[in-house]
This record gives structure tokens, sequence and C-alpha cells, in this order.
């Protein structure tokens, strides 16, 4: 059995219950893939993105909906050593992988913002738009975790004082026609860990231009810093994470001071003598 094909195969038996089995259940409690979709997979080199590649292949590979995929490499400006070990990933994995460049580093390294980040993945975000609208897809595909929803709600309830988090599906508000999907929604990070760390498998951690040298033990992220309480927590509940997720798919209106509709605050006052 070839290298990709024991890959392959894990996903499908060895980890079935910690990735495939909640990978189905992504695509099928949340709608994410239908009969004649056509997916643009986005790669940002790293474990979770491959991992998502690998699952729609296996799914269109096995399973019973009708669909296709492209799998999309968006070359921002990374250094050659960092798209060749992309390229080399995904021979490995047998991705077929396109790539198309765009000078988004060069572009935001030239401004004098004070937010790289935000600016860099807003440009990401549209160059990812153009590119699935002029290849006729209807669908973006992301590989942010059950982890990165967790985290995300944190950061938001610390830092942003808003209650909100990742959605699993979304509809663009700029590019009609075009939804952005989620499909490893509900798989833990540590499954993705244990999957790469079976095989042996070496993926991008940060590609970065402006922090060549970052990695997750960065002590000044914020989100390491929600990695940090979640783990520290699970100490005192094992079920913290899941709790956690569940309680924003039961939120009691009638014990919350006000909630934001399509913009428009609600406060629980405005009913109260109704």
């Amino acid at each position: 059995m070839e290298e990709y094909q024991e890959i392959e195969r894990s996903i499908i038996k060895k980890y079935r219950k910690e990735i495939w089995s909640r990978f189905i259940r992504a695509v099928n409690d949340y709608h994410l893939i239908g009969d004649q979709d056509k997916l643009m997979v986005c790669i940002s080199g790293g474990k979770d993105s491959f991992l998502m590649a690998k699952c729609i292949q296996e799914l269109k590979r096995h399973g019973k909906i009708s669909f296709d995929a492209i799998y999309v490499v968006m070359n921002p400006g990374y250094s050659e050593a960092n798209l060749q070990q992309i390229q080399k990933n995904a021979e490995i994995l047998h991705i077929p992988i396109e790539i198309f460049e765009t000078d988004i580093f060069g572009v935001v390294s030239s401004l004098q913002e004070g937010h790289p980040c935000y600016l860099c993945a807003r440009m990401r975000r549209g160059h990812l738009y153009n590119y699935a609208k002029e290849h006729g897809c209807n669908k973006i595909c992301l590989g942010h975790h059950f982890d990165d929803v967790i985290e995300t709600t944190l950061l938001s309830m610390f830092y942003g004082s808003e209650v909100k988090t990742m959605l699993p599906k979304l509809h663009s508000e700029h590019f009609a026609g075009v939804d952005l999907i989620r499909p490893l929604y509900l798989i833990r990070e540590s499954a993705i860990l244990a999957w790469k760390n079976f095989h042996g498998l070496q993926f991008l951690n940060c590609a970065c231009r402006f922090a060549e040298n970052c990695s997750l033990t960065n002590d000044d992220s914020k989100r390491l810093l929600m990695k940090k309480l979640i783990t520290e927590l699970r100490k005192i509940n094992p079920d913290i994470d899941y709790n956690l997720f569940k309680s924003l798919d039961n939120i009691n209106l009638n014990c919350v001071l006000g909630y934001k509709k399509d913009g428009v605050y609600h406060s629980y006052y405005d009913d109260f003598d109704s």
C-alpha cells in the first residue's frame, strides 16, 4: 500500500471516531456540501487544511453526494522554502493543488498599518472569493476546527465584549452565490495532531513573512492564552470546551440582558412590562 493510501485509510479506520465521523456529522448537520456543488478547498500549508482536503477527497470518492472540488493554494508571497514544503506535502498526500499568485505580503508591508494581520486576512479573503467566482465554485472550504471555534468565542467575550463565534456556514456579503464552509467544525485539534504525528507528517506552522520565526509558543498571542486557559479549565471540568460549544447552541433569550439581530440591539427590558 502506498504512503498516501495508508494516510487515507487511517482517516476512515484508525481515526474514524475522532475525525471521519465528526467530519461527516458536520457536513450533514450543517448542510455544508450538497449535490452539484463545486468546492474550492483552500490549502494554507498547515495540518488543518491538508486534513480537510483529504477528508473531502474521501467524501467525493466514497460518499453519496455528487459534487466537484478544486484544491487551491493562494501564494501571498511565501518564501521559496515554504512553497516547496506545501508542494511536497501535496505530492505525498496525492492532492492535485492549483497555486495562484498574489502580492499580499508585499502590499501589506508597504503600508503603514498598525494591524497587518487584519489587513492581510481581509485581502486573502477577497482574493479567494474572486478566484472561486472565476472558477465557478459556489463554496469555499476553510480548515477551522472545533478548538478555533471555542477560542474565537472566548476572544470575542474577553476582548470584544460580545458573545459571538465562528459559524459552520456563511453567505458571502459581497460575492453573491458563494458560501464559506468549515468542514472540520466538530473535529478537535488534538485529533488532527494525532493523525499528523502518527504518519510523521511535517506541515507549515507559520509562513507569514512578518513573523518568519513565529510558532505556537508565542506568548504574545491572545489565542494562545485562550488555549492555555481552556487547558487549565479542563483540569476542573474535562467537558468544559464541549459545554462552551453547546451553550452557543442553547442560548436562553429570556435570561440575557440584550442581543443584536441584523445590527439592531434588543434589550430584555423592551418587553419587560408587556
